[in-house]
């Protein structure tokens, strides 16, 4: 009987939360960071707007997002949360990726390293799968 008791506690504490939240924060902590893979940001230096690469910080959270493109057809660009492009996945590296994304799953970046080589950014990145 106490089961019971405890079952409908935690539902009415999701409940209260559902009702006075928005679903993203609603459903935050439930949600898992599946690490999948390390890669890189490349096309740094065709980036509009070099300053938003100025003030990133490591394990900064990156949005990825498939773009169509004439080069490559597996192409994902990267963000960050204000909408400001960083660059994009690596060729050799983006197919999975892009077939998880078309499939409907959410993939997120973040930053591991960001350091300057031979006057360059260059910025590794972790790539995890959010899921339940």
């Amino acid at each position: 009987m106490s089961d019971k008791n405890e079952l409908d506690v935690i539902n009415n504490a999701l409940s209260e939360l559902v009702e006075t939240s928005s679903l993203d924060v609603a459903l935050k902590p439930l949600v898992n960071e599946i690490h999948l893979f390390d890669s890189y940001v490349a096309g740094i230096d065709f980036v509009k707007h070099a300053l938003a690469i100025d003030d990133l910080e490591v394990d900064e959270k990156l949005l990825l997002k498939r773009v169509p493109s004439k080069y490559d057809d597996n192409e994902i660009m990267i963000y960050r949360s204000n909408g400001e492009e960083i660059g994009r996945i690596p060729e050799q590296d983006n197919i999975i990726f892009a077939r998880l994304l078309d499939g409907g799953k959410k993939l997120t970046a973040k930053v591991k390293t960001y350091e300057f080589v031979n006057y360059k950014p260059k910025i590794t990145i972790g790539i995890y799968l959010e899921d339940f």
